[in-house]
């Protein structure tokens, strides 16, 4: 068993690190520039956005390696250096965790299997070269993110489970119906992702992004319905973003995020953290919530 579920398993409730791309951007990230590229060119400021979160007490942080798919660096003329910049992006993030824990970042690929875009066989290779890297570099775990295609979701976990030695976890993206139902785009629901997840290997499983804190309420219920034991991982945005005066704002405030903690953890979560919009004081705040609990 790997340490991070070790320790959940002693009942522990750790916390997360927040966003990398809005983080990222107010670093100077330019649209159409590529996110993983900066492992390269700007390793002070991948690092920095790393050390921040540790600094603001997260027991774990990400790496910068979210699109780092042979896909998707394919249209920044870099799909040659799948390897390289997913090493490069766990060693980064390695440096400023110390003894805290690294996760390994891999979304989607944006490739979709029903339309016959792409074929299971080269997903996985996609993926196995992806992780294999981030392994490489350092990585505690990978977290096989945004998910919402379960196939591509439970092919991922089996390339990350059969190629390396790190823990996997897996979160996918859930928005709600018109009738008040959670759903990812391609229709999955948070109970009908729990099984199919573990049984691809998954030590860890929830959700991440979406509308916000309040609604992971209802997902970690739904998760509990089909699996009362598996942790669960959480990272929502902070809100359901608002563009204004040309630019996108996350409105959810870190003291209106931290003060949904202890229903969190009534219904069920282990692992709670942000994803776009959230910042260092969102996870300070988290942290301090944790702490009233005497959660630690």
């Amino acid at each position: 068993m790997g340490k991070i579920v070790e320790q959940i398993k002693q009942g522990k409730i750790l916390v997360s690190d927040g966003a990398w791309g809005t983080f990222l951007q107010q670093k100077g990230l330019k649209p159409g520039e590529c996110p993983e590229e900066w492992n390269l060119s700007h390793p002070c400021d991948v690092t920095d956005i790393a050390a921040s979160y540790i600094s603001a007490g997260a027991d774990m942080v990400k790496t910068n390696s979210f699109g780092g798919n042979r896909f998707r660096l394919e249209k920044y003329g870099l799909g040659h250096k799948v390897f390289q910049l997913n090493k490069r992006a766990a060693e980064l993030s390695r440096k400023a965790a110390g003894d805290k824990f690294v996760l390994g970042s891999v979304g989607p690929t944006g490739k979709i299997l029903i339309t016959g875009d792409v074929s299971e066989e080269e997903l996985y290779e996609a993926f196995k070269e992806q992780v294999l890297g981030l392994e490489a570099g350092g990585a505690d775990a990978i977290l096989i993110e945004t998910m919402t295609d379960l196939d591509e979701a439970q092919i991922a976990i089996r390339a990350a489970r059969e190629n390396t030695r790190c823990e996997v976890f897996c979160t996918m993206t859930f928005g709600k119906t018109a009738t008040g139902e959670f759903r990812s785009i391609m229709g999955v629901s948070p109970e009908e992702m729990v099984n199919p997840l573990i049984e691809a290997g998954a030590d860890m499983i929830g959700a991440n992004c979406g509308n916000g804190m309040f609604s992971m309420i209802g997902i970690v219920e739904e998760i509990r319905k089909a699996n009362p034991d598996i942790p669960v991982l959480l990272n929502p945005s902070a809100g359901i973003p608002v563009y204004r005066d040309g630019e996108t704002f996350f409105p959810e405030t870190p003291e209106e995020m931290a003060r949904l903690v202890p229903e969190l953890l009534r219904v069920g979560a282990n692992v709670i953290g942000g994803c776009c919009g959230t910042t260092p004081e969102h996870i300070w705040m988290l942290g301090e919530e944790r702490l009233k609990n005497n959660l630690v």
